[in-house]
């Protein structure tokens, strides 16, 4: 796109140039590492909170007979979450500061709410792994740096809390940070920045602490702000996912009106296009792109909504997808894929299910297990006969109609796909396509 181009798409997004960008970020970490007291702390000190909010969690504190206000209590929302003291579900957080605004998701420690940190990292551009500085790494720990590793999260900030606990001490974080540093490493993640920090005190939080000068490093606020999320929405190929089919009426302004109806799910399309529709590989042009307010755009980019009207009078349905001729992605009735299970009911070769896919729901079987993930030593082991709750681990799906597929490291949006128990449409496993990048124990011998 040229710098017009640029321009004038931001400005379609409801975005003027000189506006803040956004950022989604998740926090995780074990349980107790003090995710919803950073959380607090950062709204707080960025002064977010509204006098109401502060005056009830000063109130509560003091009814629990704590000295200070419990900043934890504007991010565990629950009933039950204030009652146990614990994280359950994902809380978001929608805050802003003169140079960025955030999305932000407060993901559970407990293992077996794992899977919400595969929820609440899923769109994350950046996530925040915490550390107890007394506690180092722990499997938890490990578990969801690879969990930020299998979703493809960009950024990730290892934020070593309770520094306070252990004196400050330079030598713990360095540690720490050595052996984070080389796991994350082994996962392949690409940007893992340490930030040395003391959520209850406000050390390297939003302020500099004067307590760890030895620090010369960004404060975690400083980094979310300058961190470099922004994503041309020409550099991935465009996939635009039939979500509706707008039928010609039978009288008025749209009787000829024939439209696919959705959102794009990458990339940028044009009028003028030549474009095929996935799975039938039907070929046609982008006669005219219409949006909220405006008919007959130049183009459209993600995640706009727009409704494409192609020069041809093709069948399309809903859960097809229009991309562009020169630039398809496979078309398959048979994946392998790197899944998270996320149901209490173990997965288990044979079963069969719903696999959710872009805006296409179909029937699939679970063909194999091939191999489940160490944690601990990230290998893979082979032959698993079933995946637990919380276990990552690859396997192969047959799916009963062929489905448009691109590789989950190319790209996240159509990449990743959704496993449904067939009854009563729980959510079974989270996946994305593509092989599980470890090697085996034999191998690692």
């Amino acid at each position: 796109m040229t710098s017009h181009h640029r321009a004038t798409a931001a400005t379609l997004a409801g975005f003027s140039p000189g506006e803040a960008s956004l950022l989604r970020l998740a926090t995780a970490g074990s349980v107790d590492d003090g995710k919803s007291t950073l959380v607090g702390r950062l709204l707080h000190d960025c002064q977010v909170v509204l006098a109401d909010q502060l005056a009830a969690v000063e109130r509560v504190s003091r009814e629990r007979g704590l000295l200070t206000a419990d900043l934890a209590l504007l991010t565990d929302g629950l009933r039950a979450e204030r009652e146990q003291g614990i994280t359950i579900d994902v809380a978001y957080r929608y805050f802003a500061t003169t140079r960025r605004r955030f999305i932000l998701a407060d993901t559970p420690g407990h293992v077996q709410y794992t899977r919400n940190m595969v929820t609440g990292a899923s769109t994350a551009e950046l996530a925040v792994v915490l550390v107890d500085a007394r506690n180092g790494v722990t499997e938890q720990t490990r578990r969801h740096a690879a969990v930020a590793a299998l979703l493809r999260v960009p950024h990730v900030v290892l934020a070593v809390n309770k520094m306070d606990l252990v004196g400050h001490d330079e030598s713990v974080f360095d540690a720490i940070t050595d052996e984070c540093t080389r796991y994350a490493s082994r996962l392949g993640l690409p940007d893992v920045v340490p930030i040395p920090i003391s959520a209850l005190h406000g050390d390297n939080v939003v302020h500099r602490s004067t307590s760890m000068d030895w620090y010369d490093g960004p404060t975690l606020l400083e980094h979310l702000e300058g961190v470099d999320a922004d994503q041309d929405p020409a550099a991935q190929p465009a996939r635009f996912p039939v979500q509706y089919v707008l039928r010609p009426q039978t009288s008025g302004e749209f009787r000829d009106y024939r439209g696919y109806a959705g959102q794009l799910a990458s990339g940028v399309l044009r009028r003028g296009d030549r474009v095929t529709v996935l799975p039938s590989g039907q070929q046609s042009t982008i006669a005219a792109i219409d949006r909220l307010g405006e008919r007959d755009a130049e183009f459209a980019f993600a995640p706009q909504s727009v409704t494409l009207r192609l020069t041809d009078d093709l069948d399309v349905s809903r859960g097809d997808m229009i991309v562009p001729s020169d630039s398809r992605p496979r078309v398959t009735g048979s994946l392998t894929a790197t899944v998270c299970h996320l149901a209490d009911r173990p997965l288990r070769a044979g079963d069969r299910v719903l696999l959710q896919h872009a805006a296409s729901t179909v029937r699939a079987v679970v063909s194999s297990l091939d191999t489940r993930l160490d944690l601990r030593t990230l290998t893979s082991e082979p032959g698993p006969t079933s995946l637990s709750a919380n276990e990552i681990g690859q396997i192969t799906v047959r799916t009963a109609t062929p489905l448009p597929l691109d590789d989950y490291r190319a790209n996240r949006r159509t990449g990743s796909f959704l496993l449904v128990d067939e009854a009563d449409g729980a959510t079974v496993t989270a996946g994305m396509v593509g092989a599980l990048d470890t090697e085996t124990e034999a191998e690692r011998r």
